[in-house]
């Protein structure tokens, strides 16, 4: 492993280093790394396991962000391409949480040859409402504008509001304390950019040319991905299967991690 790229992205290789299979698991934002300690158990003994942390979260290298270059996904999915080749990967499968199924999408449609299946969680291709072609993505860009200045005028007040809301599971406020304290951890002007890069996204054009078998995992309600956007999905990624959870909220591989691993392990 090239050690420049690992540091810029914090990449770690755990499980049975001798397996025949790799997979790759990929984080949304606001989480790092360790939002799969859970569920990578369940896969350590058979799999080679790769994890890392996008420019611009968890334990990057902070100077390796740049507003200007990371204005785009295929920026990241370039990022997640160097790991690929890097690390010799061929034919692994990526287990993707959030926007980095998008960015794993990207990277797919780039170089398929690294990738054999995908398990997108909670996955968005837009964000916005598109009422022109009658798309629904969640969101208008009012609600965004809003939450841009409540992450500008409170950062941490907002992680700590947001962190619950998207974790959606009141019963268990440690899980949404533990997605606050990894959104805390980024500096609150990264955080912004990213989040704006993400949530006015656009990859619709790409879903069509992705050629692998594809899982989507969609929890019953999810404040970030309403179901519509898994349907869309759905029916646009040739080859998917789109399974629901028994779950609410935005990060199902935390708080309703037996499911996932259930749903990976007859997938893989």
């Amino acid at each position: 492993m090239t050690p420049l790229l690992q540091k810029k992205n914090n990449i770690s290789i755990e499980g049975n280093t001798n397996a025949a299979q790799t997979i790759v698991f990929a984080n949304g934002f606001g989480t790092d790394q360790t939002a799969w300690n859970q569920v990578k158990q369940a896969f350590k003994d058979d799999y080679r396991l790769v994890f890392f942390d996008n420019v611009g979260g968890g334990n990057a290298d902070p100077n390796a962000f740049s507003p200007i270059k990371y204005n785009t996904l295929n920026t990241y999915a370039d990022d997640l391409l160097a790991i690929a080749a890097d690390l010799g990967l061929e034919n692994a499968i990526m287990v993707a949480h959030s926007v980095s199924s998008m960015i794993t999408l990207l990277a797919s449609v780039k170089a398929p040859q690294y990738f054999s299946k995908v398990v997108f969680i909670g996955a968005s291709p837009r964000y916005l409402n598109d009422e022109a072609a009658h798309y629904i993505g969640g969101f208008n860009q009012p609600a965004l504008d809003g939450m841009y200045d409540a992450m500008t005028t409170n950062y941490y007040a907002w992680a700590s509001g947001f962190s619950a809301m998207a974790m959606e599971n009141p019963d268990k406020p440690e899980l949404g304390a533990q997605f606050a304290n990894t959104l805390s951890a980024i500096r609150p002007d990264i955080a912004l950019a990213v989040a704006k890069v993400i949530f006015e996204s656009d990859v619709r054009k790409e879903i069509s040319k992705l050629q692998k078998q594809t899982l989507l995992l969609q929890t019953q309600h999810d404040i970030a991905v309403p179901g519509e956007v898994a349907v869309y999905l759905n029916e646009n990624i040739g080859g998917s299967t789109l399974q629901y959870l028994d779950a609410t909220g935005h990060f199902p591989h935390i708080s309703a991690l037996d499911q996932v691993i259930k749903a990976v392990k007859s997938f893989i």
